[in-house]
């Protein structure tokens, strides 16, 4: 249920990326939408479609809508198998949505890094000059690990004692259809199986082929 707002004429978009620093820019968003009482969206983009994205994104993902929730926000935008710049993208929902104020956040940039690569900043000024741009600095220190995790593989749990035995073939005895994402640099089927459980996204540790119990588990600090 959405929360009447006493304003309409501000909007805030906070755009997050994987990282630890998704949930330290909504609250900021949150906290300006809840000083001008006005509607409140959350976006992240990726280049690969949503049923490629590996387990530690699905878990930021599942993180940031938590959050979306807690704080009343109007919408949680995915925009998924994207190609063209972010900056084209951030100014599309921006129009879209009738945004008047974006969050986000800018890891410190060399010199040599502005020129080679540009300023996603100076890109928004110029696609959207009349929105208010909120940059919080991001030092180096917590840029997002390196996936730990392989792509995804359609996999299956089939109930064997207290637990449950990972397979990749499906029979009869299959109790759970999910997505096993298989550790990096592991010969055996250890990892995380995400699956679907009383319409909830679920995540549960496997070791050797085995998930002890269907307890849910976070991958990301």
């Amino acid at each position: 249920m959405r929360i009447q707002r006493a304003r309409m004429d501000e909007r805030i978009l906070v755009c997050v990326y994987y990282g630890p620093n998704g949930q330290r820019l909504i609250h900021r968003g949150a906290k300006i939408a809840s000083m001008l009482d006005c509607p409140f969206y959350i976006l992240t983009i990726d280049p690969l479609p949503v049923d490629e994205l590996d387990a530690e994104r699905f878990d930021y993902i599942n993180k940031w809508k938590k959050l979306a929730e807690e704080n009343g926000v109007e919408e949680f935008i995915i925009k998924d198998n994207e190609k063209r710049p972010v900056s084209k993208v951030i100014a599309e929902v921006a129009r879209e949505k009738q945004i008047t104020q974006i969050v986000l956040g800018q890891t410190v940039q060399s010199r040599w890094e502005q020129i080679t690569k540009g300023s996603l900043i100076n890109s928004l000024l110029r696609e959207i000059p009349f929105i208010d741009l909120h940059v919080i600095s991001l030092a180096r220190t917590i840029r997002s690990q390196k996936d730990t995790y392989e792509n995804g593989v359609r996999a299956y749990l089939i109930k064997k004692g207290e637990g449950y035995d990972l397979s990749f073939v499906h029979t009869q005895e299959v109790v759970y259809e999910g997505i096993f994402f298989k550790e990096v640099g592991t010969d055996f089927n250890n990892g995380i199986f995400k699956f679907m459980k009383d319409n909830k996204t679920m995540q549960v540790y496997v070791y050797e082929d085995y998930v002890k119990e269907l307890k849910h588990v976070n991958i990301t600090n």
